[in-house]
């Protein structure tokens, strides 16, 4: 069965059963879909069977008889790379964020051929047979690697057999890298890792030396360059600052502008103090001693002496006043004493005011002078300003040589210690173990996988061999394709030949006797209780039950193409409707290739042809003497226009005789899809029914030959399904009856030793 129709043949017959909406309903349709997959393995069985076997065994003999290989693994950790000296930008500096990517580097110099020819230097595999797989005589001529002799070819082959067997792994989220090695030798791969970690070791130290040393040399010589341009740059500074009279080694010390501060300063002080004399001085002119500032108590000025004496006076004059009058000689000697103490104030103002004077004037000839020595001084200061430009550039040209040479001088001496330090950041975490057992092949494993790969294959095998087949197989696809009911099926039978003939009884034919011969034709009479013959009798049961009211009258029988059973399904669907008592006539209509003749033992002339054209005047019917309620028309000679005769008015009006004569009139005419024949008498039938051959017809036959018997209105009944192969598992499934649960029912009779005479 076709997989692609299972899901289609699940939807069609969902559409045939009402009532299924609902989960219940549709489970059930999803579990033939289910049995459908299942049938289609057991129909293929010995497809996949087949393909399990021949490719497991191919596996197993293969495993058994390949060349044992061992695998010996090492393992080393790459670290970051640490420098103790100090010395950032050499060889073995590494970004953090870069490492992942330094790893994998690392991985492909490990497999890189001058890590390669490294090893096979050290282990001469040259000359090891274990290697080079050469005999031991023939390897001691080999050329040693590395000498001149040593062709392009020879070293590309040792290279390939070096990197045919070697893996390297970096494991994940780690520092560590495994090294495999593939060998037929156990000890040899062993070698082989271990000297593989030390020749990367030491191509670690040599690059880091050589990286090194090229670094020393390359900063000797910086260091030459650099130191002239130190001195070059030194005297330069040193000339323009006598030059230009710049002393000190930056502004800082220069003593122009130390000067200049100092000046400022100065200048600053010297304002202030004439603007507090000159204040001093002007209130001295005012003629207020309140408003001067008082002396201090230890230094009291005369001016600020009299200014008590002369307050207490105040005091003693008013209250004596007050107590004593204005008349009173107390108070007017006080009176006196106080006009001598104003007089003697204002004559000490009056001096005073020189001594003011003559301190601002003072104050005032030192700010001037101060002033002109500081705008001197400032002049002087802008021309060492504009000296000090060039200056500034001389001294950091200076200082920056100066900077890099020191610090190039310390990395030369940190590079030279580096040459000779010995260190690497490549650690060997497992020496290489020589492996005890092979790790190739692995025979479990390889015919386990050979075992289920197999099994897929076959599996894949058997669908696509069901895709490929385009045969109708089942009833089930019959409805489908067609859209016809399965009137019967019919199955497979052996052609009966029997090694002493069977005498049945002669049938007359004008002088002639045509002995009859068994035949699988025939087998509804010769072996009623056989399957073959039930399934016969089934067929007429669907045939009287497919109309209304009466059973029809006129069968005709076809099938899409030849050799597909449609004779045989005549010749036995014509017997078992004479079995139950009807009167039937068989009719050859199969004017080209006629065959019932031969399975009756009747003469092929005259027959049908013979009546059409005119030959004779009566139909040259034979009943047959074993059911002498069925008779028989044979062809007759085959024609040259057989189309025109089954579709004449002289055929339309003898099978409207034998509708009166016969209950039954089967009709056996050629392929549908091969000649018109068949679609011209199908609109004279009653019913017609469509023989297919299982496995065989097509079902673009069957599907082209429904389609032009519709065409003409042709009431089609049904399809026989012919040849089935019920002990088939997928016809199994679908009709296990009639394979054991009704097979107690069946035997295969044996022909009578004794039959009627004549």
């Amino acid at each position: 069965m076709d997989p692609s129709n299972l899901v289609r043949t699940e939807a069609s017959q969902s559409l045939l059963r009402p009532g299924t909406a609902n989960p219940e309903a549709e489970l059930a349709t999803l579990e033939p879909s289910l049995l459908e997959y299942w049938r289609l393995l057991l129909k293929r069985k010995w497809t996949i069977v087949s393909c399990v076997v021949v490719i497991t065994v191919l596996v197993a003999i293969h495993s058994f008889r390949a060349t044992r290989l061992y695998d010996a693994v090492g393992r080393i950790a790459i670290n970051h790379q640490t420098d103790a000296l100090g010395l950032k930008g050499t060889v073995g500096g590494y970004d953090e964020e870069d490492y992942i990517v330094n790893l994998d580097t690392q991985a492909k110099i490990l497999e890189s051929d001058g890590i390669a020819l490294r090893v096979i230097k050290s282990l001469r595999l040259d000359q090891d047979p274990r290697f080079t797989g050469v005999p031991v005589k023939a390897a001691s001529r080999a050329i040693p690697l590395g000498s001149s002799g040593l062709t392009p070819a020879q070293e590309n082959g040792l290279l390939g057999g070096f990197h045919g067997g070697l893996t390297v792994k970096v494991i994940p989220r780690t520092q560590i890298v495994e090294l495999h090695f593939l060998s037929t030798n156990p000890n040899l791969s062993a070698q082989i890792v271990n000297e593989l970690a030390n020749a990367y070791i030491e191509q670690n130290y040599q690059a880091k030396f050589e990286a090194t040393d090229t670094t020393s040399q390359w900063l000797s010589g910086k260091l030459t360059d650099l130191q002239l341009k130190v001195e070059t740059s030194q005297q330069r500074l040193v000339d323009y600052q006598k030059e230009h009279g710049i002393v000190g080694v930056d502004e800082k010390q220069n003593i122009i502008t130390t000067k200049l501060d100092q000046l400022n300063k100065e200048l600053t002080t010297a304002e202030m103090e004439r603007i507090e004399k000159e204040s001093l001085y002007r209130m001295s002119l005012e003629g207020k001693p309140e408003l001067l500032p008082r002396g201090t108590s230890v230094n009291e000025s005369p001016i600020d002496s009299l200014k008590s004496q002369a307050s207490a006076l105040e005091s003693q004059l008013a209250a004596m006043s007050t107590q004593f009058g204005a008349n009173y000689p107390k108070v007017k000697e006080l009176d006196s004493q106080l006009k001598a103490l104003r007089e003697a104030l204002q004559k000490e103002l009056a001096n005073g005011a020189e001594r003011y004077k003559a301190t601002y004037m003072a104050a005032f000839e030192r700010e001037k002078l101060l002033r002109d020595a500081f705008e001197n001084q400032k002049q002087e200061a802008n021309q060492l300003n504009e000296s000090a430009i060039q200056y500034n550039l001389l001294r950091r040209d200076y200082e920056s040589n100066r900077q890099l040479y020191d610090g190039l001088l310390q990395k030369l001496k940190e590079a030279g210690v580096a040459a000779g330090l010995r260190s690497s950041n490549v650690q060997i975490i497992d020496q290489a173990r020589v492996p005890m057992a092979p790790s190739q092949p692995n025979i479990p494993r390889n015919i386990t996988t050979g075992f289920f790969l197999s099994l897929a294959g076959g599996i894949g095998l058997a669908f696509l061999l069901e895709m490929l087949d385009n045969s109708v197989r089942s009833p089930d696809q019959v409805e489908l394709v067609a859209g016809l009911p399965t009137l019967g099926m019919i199955p497979s039978s052996v052609r009966m030949t029997s090694s002493r003939g069977l005498a049945l009884k002669p049938l007359r034919a004008g002088s002639q006797i045509m002995p009859h011969q068994e035949s699988v034709e025939t087998i509804s009479y010769l072996r009623p209780q056989s399957q073959s013959a039930e399934a016969y009798r089934t067929l007429r049961t669907s045939i009287l039950l497919s109309s209304w009211g009466a059973p029809p009258k006129v069968l005709l029988v076809t099938s899409p193409l030849a050799q597909e059973g449609k004779t045989t399904t005549s010749v036995n669907t014509a017997i078992v409707l004479a079995q139950r008592g009807a009167r039937v006539l068989l009719v050859d209509a199969d004017l080209r290739r006629p065959s019932i003749h031969k399975a009756f033992g009747v003469p092929q002339r005259p027959g049908l042809s013979e009546y059409l054209t005119g030959n004779i005047s009566e139909c040259p019917i034979t009943p047959w003497a074993q059911l002498p309620n069925l008779h028989v028309l044979p062809s007759g000679g085959s024609p040259p226009h057989p189309a025109e005769l089954l579709g004449s008015a002289l055929m339309n009006n003898i099978l409207m005789e034998w509708r009166k004569q016969f209950d039954h009139i089967v009709i056996d005419t050629p392929p549908a899809l091969s000649v018109t024949d068949a679609v011209l008498l199908s609109v004279q039938a009653d019913s017609v029914i469509l023989v297919i051959r299982s496995g065989q017809t097509t079902k673009q036959a069957l599907r082209r030959a429904r389609q032009l018997l519709a065409y003409v209105n042709s009431k089609i009944i049904g399809v026989v399904v012919n040849a089935m192969d019920l002990n088939a598992s997928d016809y199994y499934y679908y009709y296990g009856y009639y394979g054991k649960k009704y097979g107690y029912y069946y035997k295969s009779d044996k022909v009578d030793e004794q039959l009627p005479q004549q």
